[in-house]
């Protein structure tokens, strides 16, 4: 099986899409698969991909989730970079030597006469500007000057709308502003009121009004809402130029698309026009459960570490299956068998049984869920939680189970009895001694370490036509063994009946004779 192929088995999550078992990941506390469409997305840190540089969220806010360093070339999107040039610097004329403060004034002595020629030491001065390594485009090609230091300040293409669009935010942010203070005084209103005053010696109400001005609320009257001048439509557009029908084209020198849309305030036309564009950052993201907003994902800080401090991914946790081969062509109506190769990623042994209907669910598990939804969020206040702010977690989104689209083709031959996958011991593969033969099931083609080898009996469907994909679908019940323990009473790894839903491609039919 190569790579760059898709993987011909799939597991369904819990949210009911099929992914292979590379794009799933396991949380502990639930336990149940995740994708990425099942999980919370949180930006840990923001950092260049050129210079490496960690930038706080709050400076990376500010410089609009840019780099102040590093820029990309507006033709090719490639990496600029700095080059330095040597310009030749001319000193001016020696001027004529004054007499010196210890000389009499008195005596008459005749001034140096000045220099015509400049100083006989040449100097230069070092210049840098920006190029491109992939296609030869300088900052000189759109008339920029060259700067003193290469980290310089570079001047950026100013928008023409700029000061529009700085009125707008104020704008938005006023009306934010004044929104949140209106729900906070009718949530304030609506709340049933405990006494006159907060406190029996409070009888000037100053603790009221100190209380208010903490909170946010203004004891004068309500701001004047905040106003803006509506833009207004026209219907006067600026007309073509003169040459455009007499001179010929040349497409040199006009923009593309992505040129264009790389520099979206002013989208210049001609080539003569692009201006180097500061380099996105890019982002660590950690991945959280939404029933129980655990971690899953949780990269290193440092943007040169490529490791992970938490990393649930399904493949250390669920028994991989791999389809090896099919024994016959696919013939639809005929008998036929595959095998598939199980693997135990963790370091405790796995119960397994392969199964066509669905499984009861863990009581354990679902007594578990209840607790949890039947949890409210407590809070220390009255006044706080008239407000709506409660001091405790706030709830997790309840989990919508939807039921998986049944795309199986084939009957399969469930297995006579469960069988033991062995734990993962890296140790053994160095091992020389010869393992013991031991009384395996029939359908248990050979063992070795954590890894099994199983013959599964199945039957496409008569129906299908030919060159028809075959698609075995089954659920895989296994044991697993929890180390991480939601209740603080129990302290010891508790052993959970899990099952997943495993869907394997087994191949195309045979195209059938006319």
């Amino acid at each position: 099986m190569s790579f760059m192929q898709p993987s011909p088995v799939k597991y369904a999550c819990s949210c009911g899409i099929l992914n292979p078992i590379n794009m799933l990941f396991f949380c502990r506390h639930c336990p149940k698969l995740r994708c990425g469409f099942c999980v919370t997305h949180e930006i840990e840190s923001h950092f260049c991909s050129n210079c490496l540089e960690n930038i706080p969220s709050t400076e990376a806010r500010h410089k609009k989730n840019c780099c102040a360093n590093c820029f990309d070339c507006p033709c090719c999107q490639h990496t600029l970079s700095a080059r330095a040039s040597t310009v030749p610097v001319v000193r001016k004329s020696e001027e004529a030597k004054e007499p010196k403060d210890g000389e009499s004034k008195g005596e008459a002595t005749p001034p140096v006469p000045a220099s015509s020629k400049p100083s006989a030491v040449p100097t230069t001065k070092k210049m840098y500007y920006l190029s491109c390594l992939s296609c030869r485009w300088t900052t000189r090609d759109v008339g920029i000057p060259d700067q003193g230091v290469a980290t310089g300040t570079w001047p950026d293409n100013e928008c023409l709308y700029q000061a529009r669009f700085n009125a707008l935010v104020e704008y938005f942010q006023a009306v934010v502003l004044q929104e949140k203070q209106e729900k906070l005084e009718f949530m304030r209103r609506k709340a049933p009121k405990q006494h006159k005053f907060p406190s029996l010696t409070d009888r000037t109400g100053l603790t009221v009004s100190l209380i208010r001005r903490q909170i946010g609320w203004n004891d004068k009257a309500p701001k004047a809402k905040a106003v803006i001048a509506p833009a207004e439509a026209t219907a006067e557009v600026e007309g073509l130029p003169e040459n455009i029908f007499t001179e010929p084209l040349n497409l040199r020198n006009v923009t593309t698309i992505t040129q264009r849309h790389s520099q979206p305030a002013d989208q210049p036309t001609a080539v003569g026009s692009l201006y180097p564009q500061r380099r996105s950052l890019w982002i660590k993201r950690s991945l959280r459960c939404r029933q129980c907003e655990h971690n899953l994902i949780k990269p290193e800080y440092h943007p040169t570490s490529i490791k992970y401090r938490i990393q649930h991914f399904a493949s250390y946790h669920v028994p991989e299956v791999v389809m090896v081969r099919c024994e016959q062509t696919l013939v639809a109506g005929k008998s036929n068998a595959i095998l598939l190769k199980l693997t135990n990623p963790t370091i405790y042994d796995m119960t397994i049984r392969l199964l066509t209907a669905s499984p009861p669910e863990d009581p354990q598990l679902s007594t578990e869920a209840t607790r949890v939804a039947k949890e409210e969020p407590i809070s220390s206040s009255p006044l706080l939680k008239a407000v709506g702010i409660t001091l405790s977690r706030q709830n997790s989104t309840r989990e919508v189970k939807r039921d998986v689209i049944d795309v199986s083709n084939a009957e399969i031959v469930p297995l006579e009895s469960e069988f033991v996958l062995n734990q993962r011991d890296d140790s053994k593969e160095f091992d020389e001694d010869v393992q013991l033969s031991t009384e395996e099931p029939k359908f248990i083609v050979w063992r070795k370490g954590n890894k099994v080898l199983l013959r599964l009996q199945f039957t496409p469907a008569e129906e299908l036509p030919g060159l028809a994909d075959v698609v075995l679908g089954f659920y895989m019940q296994y044991t697993y063994v929890n180390t991480v323990n939601n209740a603080q009473e129990k302290r010891e790894p508790t052993t959970h009946v899990l099952h997943s839903r495993v869907f394997i491609t087994a191949g195309a039919t045979e195209q059938k004779a006319n």
